[in-house]
C-alpha cells in the first residue's frame, strides 16, 4: 500500500501550462501570494476592497481563488501593498491573466451551477484526492451508463440532450486518473453504495466490475466501509479532499449538497476534515480486500 502513496508533484511551470488544469491554479497561486502580501501589511480586506471599488467578501473571494480577476484591481492592489519591483508585477499580472482563461469545462456551464466550478477546477489541477461517498459510487469512478442513472436521480426534469451532456462532463472529468502524471484518487465507499442498484441490476454489475478493474491501477485505492463496521466518523455525508501539486497551496475541502456546497477552509477546519479522512481509511476494510469484497456483492447481486 505504501507504493501506491508516491506520487509525482509537478513544478508550478507544468500545472500553469497544462491544459486540463484550466484558471484555477493561476487563480489559487495569485490569490494566495495576494493574500500573503496583504497581510505582511496589515491591511484589512475592507481597506483593500475599497481600493479596487468592491466589497470585503470580493477580496475574500478572490484570494481564495474562486473569481475571476481584472488586470486592473489586480494592479492597484499590488500599489496598496507596495509591490514596486516591476519583474514582481509582470509575473502577477501575467498570473492574472491566465486567471480569466477559459477552461474545458466552460463549455459545459448550461450543466455546471456556479458553486461547483470552483472544485472542477481544484480537480483537474489536484494531484491526490481523497473521498467518501454514501450514497453513490465516486462520480470518478462511475460507468457511462451508471452516470446516466444517476444523473436521472438527481435531475428528474432533465431531457435527454441535457443528461447526456451531464454525462459526457463526468465521463471528461475520468481522464485526470489516466493522464500522465496521473491524479491519485484514494476512495472510501460505503457499503449501502454498492449494493445500491442505481440504473438496475445489469447496470450495477456492469459498474461493480468496472470498480474490481479500476482499483488494480496503481493510482487508484478504494476501500469499503462495511455494514459491521458500524457509526463511522463520517456519518454527516459525502466529503472529499484536494490536495493541489507544489507544496504552497491549502488543501481544499469539498462538501457537496442538494442545491449547493461548502468549501471550509480555515486551517482548523480543513485539520478536522483530514483527521476524519484518515479515521474512515482506518475504520474500513483494507483496500487489499477491496476485490474480494466487490467480487462478493457482484455474486449477490
Amino acid at each position: 500500500m505504501g507504493a501506491k502513496r508516491a506520487a509525482h508533484t509537478p513544478s508550478g511551470s507544468e500545472v500553469l501550462d497544462g491544459p486540463s488544469a484550466g484558471p484555477m491554479m493561476p487563480r489559487l497561486v495569485l490569490g494566495a501570494r495576494l493574500r500573503r502580501l496583504r497581510e505582511e501589511r496589515h491591511i484589512s480586506r475592507e481597506a483593500a476592497g475599497q481600493v479596487i471599488r468592491a466589497s470585503r467578501s470580493k477580496i475574500s473571494r478572490l484570494e481564495a481563488g474562486r473569481h475571476g480577476f481584472k488586470l486592473r484591481d489586480v494592479a492597484d492592489l499590488l500599489t496598496l501593498y507596495g509591490v514596486t519591483d516591476e519583474a514582481e508585477r509582470a509575473t502577477l499580472l501575467a498570473l492574472a491573466e491566465q486567471a480569466n482563461t477559459t477552461a474545458w469545462w466552460q463549455d459545459y456551464n448550461d450543466v455546471v451551477p456556479a458553486w461547483m466550478q470552483a472544485y472542477l477546477g481544484a480537480e483537474q489541477a489536484a494531484h491526490l484526492i481523497r473521498c467518501f461517498e454514501v450514497q453513490r459510487v465516486p462520480a470518478l469512478l462511475q460507468t457511462a451508463d451508471y452516470a446516466r442513472a444517476a444523473v436521472r436521480l438527481a435531475h428528474p426534469g432533465a431531457g435527454a440532450e441535457e443528461t447526456e451532456r451531464r454525462v459526457t462532463l463526468r465521463m471528461t472529468r475520468q481522464r485526470i486518473l489516466h493522464r500522465q502524471p496521473a491524479a491519485q484518487l484514494w476512495a472510501v465507499i460505503d457499503e449501502a453504495a454498492l449494493r445500491r442498484p442505481v440504473g438496475g441490476i445489469s447496470t450495477m454489475r456492469a459498474q461493480l466490475k468496472h470498480l474490481i478493474e479500476i482499483c488494480r491501477l496503481p493510482q487508484v485505492t478504494v476501500q469499503v466501509m462495511p455494514f459491521l463496521a458500524g457509526g463511522h466518523t463520517a456519518e454527516s455525508g459525502p466529503v472529499t479532499i484536494l490536495r493541489l501539486p507544489g507544496g504552497q497551496l491549502p488543501d481544499i475541502v469539498y462538501l457537496e449538497q442538494l442545491v449547493t456546497a461548502l468549501y471550509p477552509d480555515r486551517p482548523s477546519e480543513i485539520e478536522r476534515y483530514w483527521d476524519v479522512m484518515n479515521r474512515l481509511v482506518v475504520e474500513a476494510e483494507s483496500p487489499d480486500e477491496t476485490p474480494t469484497i466487490l467480487h462478493r456483492i457482484l455474486q449477490e447481486t
